[in-house]
């Protein structure tokens, strides 16, 4: 079942830790760039591919790293929450 979310919804599903990953974009409570999964969805796979791969993921994680591509290829500031360090 596809849950509707809006723009604003979809991009509190990222976040950004300095203390981790690199402070690189990722989907909340995971260590899974955003980048990886718009780079999995460039070469060729499928929502459900990328689901069985990482079966912690939710379509909706996927969406929204789909969303926050598209603000940052806008050139737009995209505020995201800063994870305190040493939670």
């Amino acid at each position: 079942m596809l849950l509707v979310m809006t723009r604003e919804e979809l991009l509190q599903r990222i976040w950004i830790d300095p203390a981790r990953c690199a402070g690189k974009p990722c989907i909340r409570g995971h260590r899974i760039w955003v980048s990886l999964i718009l780079d999995m969805l460039a070469s060729g796979s499928t929502v459900p591919e990328i689901l069985e791969s990482y079966p912690g993921l939710t379509e909706e994680d996927i969406r929204a790293c789909i969303a926050y591509g598209s603000e940052m290829s806008r050139e737009r500031y995209v505020s995201v929450p800063l994870e305190p360090v040493g939670t």
